[in-house]
């Protein structure tokens, strides 16, 4: 029996009593810098508190959203370097879901790369090691600005939607309703029957989830999933001896050839979080706890040519950065 889910105005509340001691799981996707992370910490807080353990997934080698997420208190295990369905992770993604549920949580949460193809989630979620989980189903972030751009150059835009229950529209404060009509045309192209949301800085409305009662039953993926061979990520080392007037001024010289680029580095005596998607550049100051500093993960395609720029941007900071 599914756990119970009732609508209040800013809660959700979940009964668990007589639930069989099932695991409600979500699955929150949607493609770089869509704002998966934002809406997560924003879909927790609506939730009642709960023994909760979220499951990120970074493509890149380094892992930026769990440092991010451990500020709201719950366990969070990372899997790094590759999608958790891909066939390169997927031992890993089970051996940690595995070791989620014998802790006995109440929710699981996982935040799925943005360069992940989860077409046979329910396939790996069906394995009778899982058999306690009740899967509530796939929500999609969707960039209002960025997404027509992406939805033609990356594959994994179309696997996402495909198996969606929910799309959530972001960022529409930075959209004209001339670009979100067209971001909600190529949606709907694909997928007529997804319930869109539109929403800004990741907010959600508790009675969105109610759409997730009844998962969309997509035909599962059955081929086996390798990594996509078109997609580039890189390690960029930068010194702490730059200047962020530098750092902004090489990132610029190649952030149009990429996805994102994201990570931690302490410049001047302070610690800057750097967070750019496609051609937004954004350093901020960040106070929290942090793993790894002064590296960054770059993360774009072949066709892009960023490994290129990337060279030949570091030539003009030798000694200061490297690749």
């Amino acid at each position: 029996m599914r756990p119970l889910l009732q609508s209040l105005p800013n809660k959700i509340v979940i009964n668990l009593q007589g639930s069989d001691k099932m695991i409600p799981i979500y699955l929150i996707t949607g493609f770089l810098g869509a704002g998966k992370t934002t809406f997560l910490k924003n879909f927790i807080r609506t939730m009642p508190p709960c023994r909760m353990h979220i499951i990120v997934n970074e493509f890149g080698r380094e892992g930026i959203d769990g440092t991010l997420l451990k500020e709201i208190g719950a366990v969070v295990d990372e899997i790094n370097n590759g999608s958790i369905f891909c066939s390169c992770r997927l031992d890993k993604f089970e051996e940690v879901l595995e070791k989620a549920i014998a802790g006995g949580p109440e929710m699981i949460i996982i935040e799925a790369s943005g360069l992940s193809n989860p077409g046979n989630v329910r396939k790996i979620l069906a394995d009778e090691r899982f058999k306690s989980i009740d899967y509530k189903g796939s929500i999609c972030l969707v960039d209002a600005v960025r997404f027509p751009k992406v939805y033609e150059t990356a594959v994994v835009c179309k696997k996402q939607l495909g198996i969606c229950d929910a799309v959530i529209l972001n960022k529409t404060d930075l959209a004209d309703r001339c670009q979100i009509e067209e971001t909600k045309r190529l949606i709907l192209s694909q997928r007529p029957d997804v319930s869109i949301y539109e929403t800004s800085f990741g907010k959600i409305d508790s009675s969105w989830l109610h759409r997730l009662h009844s998962p969309h039953k997509a035909e599962d993926d059955n081929t086996v999933q390798t990594q996509d061979i078109t997609l580039r990520s890189r390690i960029v080392e930068i010194s702490p001896e730059m200047s962020l007037k530098s750092l902004e001024k090489f990132i610029a010289m190649f952030i149009e050839n990429t996805y994102r680029i994201k990570g931690f580095v302490r410049l001047e005596g302070r610690t800057y979080h750097v967070d750019c998607v496609g051609t937004f550049l954004s350093i901020k100051p960040y106070d929290g706890e942090i793993t790894a500093e002064n590296r960054l993960v770059v993360l774009s395609a072949s066709s892009l040519h960023m490994q290129k720029n990337l060279k030949e941007a570091a030539k003009w900071y030798d000694g200061l950065v490297k690749i």
